[in-house]
């Protein structure tokens, strides 16, 4: 049992470790996007909201979820698939502010961070 015991919580400062390193790219990946999208489609603002902002609630399953003003509609899908293709390991969605349901904005503004 003290075997078992030392095992797992070796495991779980492993996991830790990894989680940390998690999210520490998926932050790195947040400034590139917010930097391709202000570079490259016009965007004024990028924020960063849902679990990436909240470190409890970030996991190893986690996306990363962002949010663009200015980006004009002819190019909402070409910016969507450029950021999708930042990394293969950390998924990333690009919220289109000026469509998306009025709730959901609600807490882009109310609890996002801009990048």
């Amino acid at each position: 049992m003290v075997v078992y015991k030392a095992t797992a919580r070796q495991r779980m400062a492993q996991d830790e470790k990894e989680l940390l390193v998690r999210r520490k790219r998926a932050w790195e990946t947040v400034r590139w996007a917010a930097k391709l999208l202000k570079e490259e489609f016009g965007a004024h603002r990028v924020v960063v909201f849902g679990s990436l902002l909240c470190s409890k609630c970030f996991n190893k399953w986690s996306d990363v979820d962002i949010a663009a003003w200015g980006i004009s509609p002819t190019d909402t899908f070409r910016a969507m698939g450029a950021v999708m293709d930042l990394r293969e390991d950390i998924e990333i969605n690009l919220v289109d502010i000026e469509t998306c349901r009025a709730t959901l904005r609600a807490i882009i503004e109310r609890e996002g961070q801009e990048i």
